[in-house]
């Protein structure tokens, strides 16, 4: 059994949402599942995990949020060698023309390491079409 941590930021509930889903269909597969909001994660939470999704808004066409999210995931850059391969999905809410803060967040998260094998990134607000998507994500996430 896989043991996958997902960690997010929410603050409007889009993200909660295609959080929850995410740890929906990773249970789906058998996967046990580690959910938390940022505020309540710890590194242990990372390392101990086969995988891992993280999900966050964009404040910008280049930022993700940078109060609580960024300085955690920027902690990860010191256990490169320990998460090194661990599959990654990345999803996010954006509300503007450009979701180039994503590639940023994708080079970013490989250079920490991890191998991001998807990402999701909703413009405006979540469909029914997003929610099926996060939970094919978690899918490949649990393989």
């Amino acid at each position: 059994m896989k043991k996958v941590s997902i960690i997010y930021w929410s603050c409007g509930g889009n993200i909660e949402i295609l959080a929850n889903k995410m740890a929906e269909g990773a249970r789906e597969q058998g996967a046990n599942v580690n959910l938390k909001h940022v505020a309540d994660a710890t590194i242990e939470d990372v390392l101990e995990a086969d995988c891992l999704a993280f999900g966050c808004p964009a404040l910008d066409a280049t930022k993700i949020e940078q109060e609580e999210m960024r300085p955690f995931l920027q902690q990860l850059e010191s256990f490169k060698d320990q998460n090194e391969n661990k599959n990654c999905i990345l999803f996010a809410t954006y509300g503007w023309i450009d979701n180039s803060f994503m590639k940023i967040w994708k080079d970013e998260m490989s250079s920490y390491g991890f191998n991001v094998i998807g990402d999701l990134a909703v413009k405006d607000s979540i469909t029914k079409k997003h929610s099926s998507m996060i939970m094919n994500l978690s899918k490949q996430l649990v393989k």
